[in-house]
């Protein structure tokens, strides 16, 4: 493999992490599935592996829809393992509110942050990249 099909791997797999939380953000449960492998396995903190591309579009679908959430991923390292596999570690903070709070010139008041990671699994598939695993986990929170 060459440099720039590196270079063409890792924006793709970039752009598939940032496309998966503007969709969660954005309130967009099928997109986010999309998202992930038919197969995938999706772990998030405190709760059971979600299994399966439906089994997590059907999580997400039941998301409160005053739930707010803007999701910030930096600092994203990507190790090529072959042409069809990429592991990836993104640090991640997730603000979250109400869309029911008063909107103001400064936003909506924020009730939590939360600081913590993706770790994922990314394969090339006839659909494209797609996340087949992803565990995520806090490490700091604003009280």
């Amino acid at each position: 493999m060459n440099s720039l099909e590196e270079l063409q791997i890792k924006l793709a797999c970039s752009e598939l992490i940032i496309r998966a939380v503007s969709c969660a953000d954005k309130h967009d449960a099928r997109g986010f599935a999309d998202c992930f492998a038919l197969d995938a396995s999706l772990s998030r903190p405190g709760g059971q592996p979600i299994v399966g591309r439906e089994a997590i579009f059907a999580t997400y679908a039941q998301r409160p829809a005053e739930r707010l959430t803007r999701h910030l991923i930096t600092n994203t390292l990507l190790d090529i393992v072959s042409a069809q596999q990429v592991k990836a570690v993104s640090y991640a903070m997730v603000v979250a509110g109400s869309n029911n709070d008063e909107l103001t010139p400064k936003g909506r008041k924020a009730s939590s942050c939360q600081i913590g990671e993706f770790h994922d699994t990314l394969v090339l598939s006839n659909e494209g990249w797609k996340i087949q695993t992803r565990d995520a986990s806090f490490t700091l929170y604003l009280p």
